[in-house]
Protein backbone atom coordinates (compact mmCIF):
# COMPACT_ATOMS: atom_id res chain seq x y z
CA UNK A 1 0.00 0.00 0.00
CA UNK A 2 1.28 3.63 -0.93
CA UNK A 3 0.49 6.24 1.38
CA UNK A 4 1.49 9.96 0.37
CA UNK A 5 3.41 11.80 3.11
CA UNK A 6 2.07 15.30 2.90
CA UNK A 7 4.89 17.65 3.53
CA UNK A 8 7.92 19.39 1.52
CA UNK A 9 10.39 18.59 4.59
CA UNK A 10 12.94 15.30 3.54
CA UNK A 11 13.46 15.14 7.14
CA UNK A 12 10.10 14.49 7.77
CA UNK A 13 9.71 12.00 5.25
CA UNK A 14 12.81 9.98 6.97
CA UNK A 15 11.48 10.08 9.75
CA UNK A 16 7.71 8.75 8.12
CA UNK A 17 9.66 6.10 6.15
CA UNK A 18 11.91 4.60 9.12
CA UNK A 19 8.69 3.33 10.76
CA UNK A 20 6.23 2.61 7.90
CA UNK A 21 8.16 0.47 5.72
CA UNK A 22 8.55 -2.73 8.19
CA UNK A 23 4.68 -2.48 8.24
CA UNK A 24 4.81 -3.06 4.42
CA UNK A 25 3.83 0.84 3.46
CA UNK A 26 5.43 2.50 1.17
CA UNK A 27 5.63 6.26 1.67
CA UNK A 28 5.93 8.85 -1.16
CA UNK A 29 6.26 12.53 -0.64
CA UNK A 30 3.98 14.85 -1.90
CA UNK A 31 6.79 16.15 -4.43
CA UNK A 32 7.60 12.88 -5.68
CA UNK A 33 4.44 13.23 -7.02
CA UNK A 34 4.68 16.89 -8.47
CA UNK A 35 2.08 18.11 -6.04
CA UNK A 36 1.98 21.33 -4.88
CA UNK A 37 -1.10 21.64 -2.94
CA UNK A 38 -0.56 23.39 0.71
CA UNK A 39 -3.21 24.06 3.74
CA UNK A 40 -3.87 27.37 5.28
CA UNK A 41 -2.49 25.78 8.42
CA UNK A 42 -4.95 28.37 10.87
CA UNK A 43 -6.86 25.74 12.98
CA UNK A 44 -5.17 26.88 16.02
CA UNK A 45 -3.96 22.94 16.86
CA UNK A 46 -1.66 20.70 16.08
CA UNK A 47 -4.71 18.22 15.32
CA UNK A 48 -6.79 20.55 13.05
CA UNK A 49 -3.56 21.64 10.58
CA UNK A 50 -2.81 17.88 10.12
CA UNK A 51 -6.10 17.16 8.67
CA UNK A 52 -5.91 20.66 6.54
CA UNK A 53 -2.65 19.17 5.13
CA UNK A 54 -3.30 15.46 4.82
CA UNK A 55 -6.93 16.86 3.36
CA UNK A 56 -5.29 18.83 0.51
CA UNK A 57 -2.86 16.44 -0.80
CA UNK A 58 -5.53 13.63 -0.54
CA UNK A 59 -7.68 15.81 -3.04
CA UNK A 60 -4.87 16.30 -5.06
CA UNK A 61 -3.81 12.73 -5.14
CA UNK A 62 -6.54 10.67 -4.58
CA UNK A 63 -4.62 8.33 -2.22
CA UNK A 64 -4.23 7.69 0.91
CA UNK A 65 -2.75 10.50 2.76
CA UNK A 66 -0.49 11.30 6.05
CA UNK A 67 0.02 14.66 7.14
CA UNK A 68 1.75 15.99 10.70
CA UNK A 69 1.47 19.27 12.29
CA UNK A 70 4.20 19.15 14.99
CA UNK A 71 5.86 21.62 17.23
CA UNK A 72 7.52 23.00 20.53
CA UNK A 73 5.45 23.65 23.96
CA UNK A 74 7.90 25.48 26.18
CA UNK A 75 6.47 26.38 29.50
CA UNK A 76 8.19 29.61 30.52
CA UNK A 77 6.42 31.02 27.30
CA UNK A 78 3.27 30.00 27.70
CA UNK A 79 3.42 27.10 25.58
CA UNK A 80 5.32 29.20 22.87
CA UNK A 81 5.79 28.82 20.06
CA UNK A 82 3.31 25.65 20.05
CA UNK A 83 1.25 25.48 16.16
CA UNK A 84 3.26 28.24 15.17
CA UNK A 85 7.05 26.37 15.90
CA UNK A 86 7.67 26.15 11.76
CA UNK A 87 6.96 30.02 11.24
CA UNK A 88 8.92 31.35 15.00
CA UNK A 89 10.01 34.59 14.74
CA UNK A 90 8.47 35.35 10.96
CA UNK A 91 9.39 34.40 7.02
CA UNK A 92 12.44 33.26 5.71
CA UNK A 93 14.57 32.12 9.46
CA UNK A 94 16.41 29.23 9.42
CA UNK A 95 16.24 26.27 12.22
CA UNK A 96 19.26 27.90 14.08
CA UNK A 97 17.78 30.98 13.47
CA UNK A 98 14.69 30.16 15.15
CA UNK A 99 15.84 28.41 17.79
CA UNK A 100 18.41 30.67 18.43
CA UNK A 101 15.51 33.52 18.76
CA UNK A 102 13.88 30.58 21.83
CA UNK A 103 16.89 30.54 23.20
CA UNK A 104 17.42 34.55 23.71
CA UNK A 105 13.69 34.31 24.84
CA UNK A 106 15.09 31.80 27.88
CA UNK A 107 17.84 33.67 28.94
CA UNK A 108 18.04 33.73 32.82
CA UNK A 109 15.12 31.04 32.84
CA UNK A 110 15.40 28.23 35.20
CA UNK A 111 12.49 26.30 34.28
CA UNK A 112 13.25 24.30 31.09
CA UNK A 113 10.44 21.46 30.70
CA UNK A 114 9.51 21.59 27.47
CA UNK A 115 7.43 18.80 24.74
CA UNK A 116 7.63 18.12 21.54
CA UNK A 117 3.54 17.57 20.45
CA UNK A 118 2.89 15.60 16.73
CA UNK A 119 -0.59 15.27 15.54
CA UNK A 120 -0.75 12.91 12.21
CA UNK A 121 -4.00 12.16 10.58
CA UNK A 122 -4.39 9.55 7.87
CA UNK A 123 -7.02 10.92 5.37
CA UNK A 124 -8.76 8.14 2.95
CA UNK A 125 -11.95 10.52 1.80
CA UNK A 126 -13.66 13.25 3.03
CA UNK A 127 -15.33 11.26 5.56
CA UNK A 128 -13.03 8.75 6.31
CA UNK A 129 -10.03 10.68 8.85
CA UNK A 130 -8.18 9.20 11.46
CA UNK A 131 -6.01 11.11 13.96
CA UNK A 132 -3.11 10.05 16.36
CA UNK A 133 -1.19 12.30 18.74
CA UNK A 134 2.13 11.91 19.99
CA UNK A 135 3.96 13.72 22.85
CA UNK A 136 7.55 13.76 24.37
CA UNK A 137 8.63 15.48 27.57
CA UNK A 138 11.92 16.99 27.95
CA UNK A 139 13.75 20.39 28.08
CA UNK A 140 15.84 23.24 26.60
CA UNK A 141 19.18 23.07 27.02
CA UNK A 142 21.56 26.46 27.17
CA UNK A 143 23.08 26.13 23.82
CA UNK A 144 22.44 23.79 20.86
CA UNK A 145 24.24 20.07 20.73
CA UNK A 146 24.99 17.54 18.25
CA UNK A 147 25.11 18.00 14.33
CA UNK A 148 21.81 15.59 13.30
CA UNK A 149 18.40 16.16 12.96
CA UNK A 150 16.62 19.25 12.50
CA UNK A 151 14.36 22.06 13.46
CA UNK A 152 14.55 22.47 17.39
CA UNK A 153 16.21 19.38 18.24
CA UNK A 154 19.78 20.82 18.66
CA UNK A 155 18.02 22.47 21.88
CA UNK A 156 15.73 19.81 23.15
CA UNK A 157 17.01 17.59 25.79
CA UNK A 158 15.81 13.90 26.41
CA UNK A 159 17.87 12.88 29.67
CA UNK A 160 20.83 14.35 29.32
CA UNK A 161 21.36 14.23 25.00
CA UNK A 162 19.69 16.52 22.71
CA UNK A 163 17.39 14.67 19.75
CA UNK A 164 20.20 16.15 16.98
CA UNK A 165 22.77 13.54 19.55
CA UNK A 166 20.92 10.61 19.14
CA UNK A 167 20.28 8.15 16.35
CA UNK A 168 17.11 8.14 14.13
CA UNK A 169 16.06 4.72 16.02
CA UNK A 170 16.74 6.26 19.00
CA UNK A 171 14.93 9.27 18.31
CA UNK A 172 11.85 7.29 16.94
CA UNK A 173 11.84 4.99 20.08
CA UNK A 174 11.10 8.15 22.12
CA UNK A 175 9.77 11.00 20.33
CA UNK A 176 6.00 12.62 19.70
CA UNK A 177 6.11 11.39 15.89
CA UNK A 178 7.47 8.31 16.54
CA UNK A 179 4.33 7.21 19.33
CA UNK A 180 2.37 8.98 16.68
CA UNK A 181 3.14 6.65 14.46
CA UNK A 182 3.15 3.54 16.68
CA UNK A 183 -0.28 4.60 17.39
CA UNK A 184 -1.56 4.61 14.00
CA UNK A 185 0.36 1.26 13.47
CA UNK A 186 -1.39 -0.25 16.08
CA UNK A 187 -5.02 1.04 14.66
CA UNK A 188 -3.79 0.16 11.34
CA UNK A 189 -5.06 -3.22 10.77
CA UNK A 190 -8.65 -2.53 12.35
CA UNK A 191 -8.63 0.68 10.10
CA UNK A 192 -7.90 -1.12 6.77
CA UNK A 193 -10.71 -3.54 7.62
CA UNK A 194 -13.17 -0.47 7.25
CA UNK A 195 -12.23 1.59 4.38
Amino acid sequence: MKFVIATKNPHKVLEFERILTPLGIEAVSQEALGITAEAPEDAGTFAGNSLQKAMAVHLASGLPTLADDSGLEVDALGGRPGVYSARYGGPGLTDAERYQKLLQEMEGVGERRARFVAAITLVFSAEKHYSFTGICEGKIGYGPMGEGGFGYDPIFLVGDRSFSQISGAEKDAVSHRGKALRELAEALPDILEIV
